[in-house]
């Protein structure tokens, strides 16, 4: 956890940060508001580098989001009315991260350093391929059922296509290298750069095909709803990455 003063400074740049989002019409005024306590909350008990890469997947999936955003309008399947993210998904995206970032700056810790700068990533990294395998995916024009491989209207649920799927891969390997990197920069303890690359890459991948079988097998029944899948989504991507860290040793 961090010290009073730098915890301050933490606390008024995360809130910075939110106002400039809200302005920039990225998130809602509520979204904006939930997104500045639980970002001062990540940043107070994990440090500089967890809150670092939470905001760095913030904008690039601002630009994903708005990238040929006309066109997605158009087809409707553009997210809000002008791109901005509202409560419900800055919610479904944030709660685990914050968890895990209590967990490690809790006296005394429930999780050590190494492992949730694997956790941690690993989620951000499931919510960077499920954006960006969405956001450009639905731009191919063409996507099938990741179930039965059917043709099905680009935008639905549990539909995928080569084009999405990619730029879900490049969201899940540029997430983990962009995280390693930060952990190092600013001197936060993690495994060998191979495993927590590895690790992450492979967990934020897999957690968004966990989403899209969720999305045909329980969102399209009502079941679940958009926000509650992508959680589900997310926390397959953790409990993925635990198990792979489990496997190597690294679990502690």
């Amino acid at each position: 956890m961090l010290p009073l003063l730098p915890a301050v400074v933490a606390i008024l740049a995360t809130v910075a940060l939110a106002l400039g989002a809200t302005l920039a019409r990225a998130l809602t005024p509520a979204a904006g508001i939930v997104a500045s306590v639980f970002g001062a909350i990540i940043v107070v008990f994990a440090g500089y580098a967890f809150l670092a890469l939470l905001i760095l997947f913030v904008v690039a999936s601002v630009f994903a989001t708005r990238y040929h955003f006309p066109e997605k309008a158009a087809r409707h399947v553009q997210e809000g009315k002008s791109g901005e993210r509202g409560i419900s998904n800055v919610v479904a995206h944030i709660v685990i991260p914050t968890g895990l970032a209590v967990l490690v700056g809790w006296n005394p810790p429930f999780l050590s350093f190494p492992t949730t700068t694997v956790l941690f990533a690993s989620a951000l990294a499931f919510g960077a391929a499920d954006t960006f395998g969405s956001e450009f995916g639905v731009l191919a024009g063409h996507a099938r059922s990741i179930l039965t491989a059917r043709p099905v209207t680009p935008g639905t649920n549990g539909g995928v296509s080569a084009t999405g799927e990619l730029w879900a891969a490049i969201g899940a390997v540029t997430t983990a290298l962009i995280g390693f990197t930060l952990y190092l920069l600013f001197g936060t303890a993690t495994p060998p750069g191979a495993i927590i690359v590895g690790v992450v890459s492979v967990a934020g991948f897999l957690g968004c095909q966990i989403d899209s079988v969720l999305g045909e097998t329980l969102e399209n029944r009502g079941l679940l709803t958009k926000h509650s899948t992508n959680f589900l989504g997310m926390l397959s991507s953790v409990a993925i990455a635990a198990a792979l860290l489990s496997a190597l040793g690294w679990l502690r």
